[in-house]
C-alpha cells in the first residue's frame, strides 16, 4: 500500500491537461445543473405573455372578451395547479417530470397555434380551454423538475436559490418577446405561439439528463458559498437591467430587422454569460478534490476496516433482538396501524423536520400561509392583470399605459430575486424570520392599492412599480417557508399546494 501511495504522489492527475476530466466535472458538477435550471425556469414563463397572442386567439376563432376570460381562466389554472407534478417528482427522477412537461407544452400550444392558423377545423370551445390548460400545466411541471431539485441540491442557500430562479421566471415573458421579434419580426403574434411551442420543450429535453438530485461535495462546509450565487444575481440584474431599456426604447423608437436580430443575440448572450461562472465554480471544485484525494485514499483501509467490524456488531445485536421481539412488534403493528396513522396526521413533527404531506396540509402553518397567499397573491395579481383598464379609467395616455404594463414583468422579476437574497441576509446575519418579512412585502403591497383606490394625481407609476415588486416577492418567501416548516422530504407536493391559492385568489 505505501508503494502504490508512492506511485500515486509521483503521478497526480492535472486538471490542466486533462480536458476530458474538465469537462466530465462541470456537466456533471452541481453549478452546471443550477444553470440548467435557470434555463429552464427562463422557459417556463409563456403564460405571463397571454396578452400579447391573445388578440389572434380572438379574431381567429371569433370569440368574444367572456369566452376569452374563459380561456384566461383555464391558462391561470393550468399554470398554478401544479399538484399532479409534485406527486410525480415524488416517486420518480425529476428527468420524468421534465419530460411529462416538455410534451404537454408542445402538444397544448401547437394545438393552439394550429387551430388559429386554420391547420386544423375550429376546435370547439372546451378544446380550446383544454389545450390551453394542458400548455400552461406544463409550467408547474417544468417549475417542479428544476426548482425543486435546485433547492434540494442547494438546502443552505435555498432562499437565494428560489430568488434567483424565480427571478429568471418573471424574466421570461419579456426574454419571449425579444426573441419573438429576432426570430419572426414581430409582423404576426401567432408565430409567438409557435415559439411557445417549441422553445421550452426543446430547452427541457436539452437538460432532461442534467437536472438530477446530487449529494453535496465530500469535504465542503455546512452552508454554500454565497459568491457564486451573487455573480447570478449581479448577471440576472444586469439582463433585467438591459430588457428594461429596450421596452421603454421599444415604445419611442421603431426597430428594424437588423436591430431586432441584434437584440435578441445580446439576450442570448446574456443567458449564456453565466455559464464562465459554473466553469469557475467546476474548476475550483475540481481543484479541491484533487487536493484531498490523496488524503482519503492514505486512510481508506483503516477506515473500512473500522467500519466492517462495526457493522458486524450491530448486525450481530440485531439478530438477537430481532429474534426475541420480532413476531410481538409485527403482531402490535397490526393491531393499531390504522389508529395510530390518523394519529400521526394531528400530530406533526417539530417544525422544520420532515413532515408528511397531510400532516402539513392540516396544520394551522400551512393554512395560515394558504389565506396569507390568497389575500396578497391573489389581490396584486387581480391588479395586475387589470392594469390596462385602471390606467384608461383613470385617464392616462395609451403610450403610458402600454410603458408601465410591459414593466410590471421587470419589476415582478426584481422583486422575486430581492426578496431571496435579503430574506437569506436577514435570516442568517440578524435572525429576521421569513414570515415577518413575508408581512412585510404584504403591508408594502396594501400602499399600492391605497394610491390606485384613491386616484393620487400620477400615482399608477409608483403604484404598478410597488405591485409588480411585491407580487415577485411574495413567491420565493412562500416557497422558501415552506420548506423550512414543512422540510424537503415532500417539498415537490407542498410546493406545489402553496400555489394553489393563486387562482382562488383571482376569482374571489
Amino acid at each position: 500500500m505505501a508503494t502504490f501511495t508512492s506511485f500515486n504522489r509521483t503521478k497526480p492527475p492535472s486538471f490542466k491537461t486533462n480536458a476530458t476530466l474538465l469537462a466530465t466535472q462541470v456537466l456533471k458538477g452541481r453549478w452546471f445543473m443550477l444553470y440548467a435550471c435557470f434555463l429552464i425556469m427562463t422557459s417556463s414563463g409563456a403564460t405571463y405573455i397571454f396578452g400579447i397572442y391573445s388578440k389572434d386567439i380572438k379574431s381567429s376563432l371569433n370569440y368574444n372578451q367572456q369566452t376569452l376570460n374563459t380561456l384566461s381562466f383555464f391558462k391561470d389554472l393550468g399554470a398554478n395547479v401544479g399538484v399532479l407534478s409534485g406527486l410525480i417528482n415524488e416517486i420518480t427522477p425529476p428527468f420524468v417530470v421534465l419530460l411529462v412537461g416538455s410534451f404537454m407544452n408542445l402538444f397544448g400550444y401547437l394545438m393552439i397555434y394550429f387551430s388559429i392558423t386554420a391547420r386544423l377545423p375550429r376546435p370547439a370551445v372546451w378544446q380550446m380551454c383544454l389545450y390551453i390548460c394542458v400548455g400552461a400545466n406544463s409550467q408547474s411541471f417544468a417549475n417542479t423538475g428544476a426548482l425543486v431539485t435546485a433547492v434540494k441540491n442547494f438546502p443552505a442557500s435555498r432562499g437565494i436559490v428560489l430568488g434567483l430562479l424565480k427571478c429568471f421566471v418573471g424574466l421570461s415573458g419579456a426574454i419571449f418577446t425579444q426573441l419573438y421579434l429576432a426570430f419572426y419580426g414581430g409582423d404576426d403574434s401567432k408565430s409567438l405561439v409557435l415559439l411557445v411551442a417549441w422553445l421550452p420543450a426543446a430547452v427541457s429535453l436539452v437538460f432532461v439528463y442534467t437536472v438530477r438530485i446530487m449529494e453535496p461535495p465530500r469535504g465542503s462546509g455546512v452552508g454554500d458559498t454565497a459568491k457564486p450565487f451573487y455573480y447570478f444575481l449581479y448577471l440576472a440584474v444586469a439582463l433585467g437591467g438591459y430588457l428594461l431599456v429596450i421596452i421603454v426604447v421599444e415604445k419611442v423608437v421603431s426597430f428594424s430587422r437588423a436591430e431586432m436580430i441584434a437584440n435578441g443575440a445580446v439576450v442570448i448572450l446574456l443567458l449564456v454569460v453565466p455559464a464562465a461562472v459554473v466553469v469557475k465554480e467546476e474548476v475550483n471544485s475540481l481543484k479541491q478534490s484533487m487536493a484531498v484525494t490523496e488524503q482519503r485514499r492514505s486512510s481508506i483501509d483503516a477506515s473500512c476496516e473500522e467500519e466492517v467490524n462495526q457493522r458486524k456488531t450491530i448486525t450481530d445485536q440485531q439478530s438477537i433482538n430481532g429474534a426475541s421481539s420480532g413476531e410481538e412488534e409485527t403482531k402490535i403493528i397490526t393491531e393499531h396501524i390504522v389508529i395510530s396513522r390518523i394519529t400521526e396526521i394531528f400530530r406533526p413533527p417539530a417544525r422544520g423536520e420532515d413532515y408528511s404531506i397531510l400532516q402539513a396540509l392540516f396544520s394551522i402553518d400551512m393554512l395560515i400561509l394558504f389565506f396569507s397567499t390568497i389575500c396578497g397573491v391573489g389581490g396584486t395579481l387581480t391588479t395586475i392583470d387589470n392594469m390596462g383598464q385602471i390606467g384608461e379609467s383613470l385617464g392616462y395616455p395609451s403610450r403610458s399605459i402600454n410603458t408601465f404594463v410591459s414593466l410590471i414583468s421587470i419589476w415582478n422579476a426584481m422583486g422575486r430575486v430581492a426578496a431571496g437574497f435579503i430574506s437569506e441576509i436577514l435570516l442568517t446575519k440578524y435572525k429576521f424570520p421569513r414570515p415577518l418579512m413575508l408581512t412585510v412585502v404584504l403591508l408594502l403591497a396594501c400602499s399600492g392599492h391605497l394610491l390606485i383606490a384613491f386616484g393620487v394625481p400620477n400615482s399608477l407609476y409608483i403604484a404598478s412599480v410597488i405591485i409588480g415588486f411585491c407580487f415577485g416577492a411574495q413567491w420565493p418567501l412562500l416557497f422558501a417557508i415552506i420548506s423550512e416548516l414543512f422540510g424537503l422530504k415532500y417539498y415537490s407536493t407542498l410546493y406545489n399546494f402553496g400555489g394553489v391559492a393563486s387562482p382562488i385568489g383571482l376569482i374571489y
